[in-house]
């Protein structure tokens, strides 16, 4: 069994598309995942199975949640390692200690391709900062990730394709929580 970690974009916002944890605890559930846990109201879900694509994985609990909720969300999945190595790798800690308050990821859907990159690679908004890496963004926005213009929507508009963020905090809670399943204290 290998641990993974999927981050749902758009869920319970502003009224929208509204699941409730313990809804798509079990939606996950009748997938035959495994340990599942959730993690706050934003569509963090840990669970075990087999060592199978990331890519299926994702199309799979957005059919189900298609099918079950009547509305399209976009998943975006990673294993406990994925995570684990952003964490690690994070420039904005390892290179110039900022506030941890003031870091974020945004998940890439895929990798963008080189045009798109190159179109944004030198992209300022200050103070706001970026670091892309492969299929996530480091975020460095000092003044609040609220008031930044590098959101999910910047990215998704000039990278074509589909994003999610989360805060610093919980990147590190999901890595802990992702950390305790049986799977990984063998």
């Amino acid at each position: 069994m290998k641990v993974y970690i999927s981050m749902i974009r758009g869920i319970n916002v502003s009224g929208q598309k509204k699941i409730r944890m313990a809804d798509l605890k079990s939606l996950y559930e009748s997938l035959n995942f495994q340990n599942v846990r959730t993690y706050i109201q934003s569509g963090n879900v840990i669970f075990e199975y087999t060592d199978t694509n990331l890519s299926i994985l994702a199309k799979i609990v957005e059919e189900k949640i298609l099918h079950t909720f009547d509305f399209h969300v976009t998943v975006f999945m990673r294993t406990i390692e994925d995570l684990k190595k952003i964490a690690k790798n994070n420039p904005f800690l390892n290179d110039r200690k900022e506030d941890i308050n003031k870091l974020h990821v945004t998940f890439l859907s895929h990798k963008p391709n080189q045009s798109s990159i190159d179109e944004i690679v030198n992209y300022e908004c200050k103070p706001d900062e970026f670091y892309l890496n492969c299929k996530e963004i480091y975020l460095f926005c000092p003044n609040g990730y609220g008031r930044t213009k590098l959101s999910n929507n910047f990215f998704e508009s000039k990278l074509n394709l589909s994003a999610t963020t989360r805060n610093w905090k919980t990147i590190n809670k999901l890595i802990d929580i992702a950390s305790t399943t049986s799977s990984n204290n063998i």
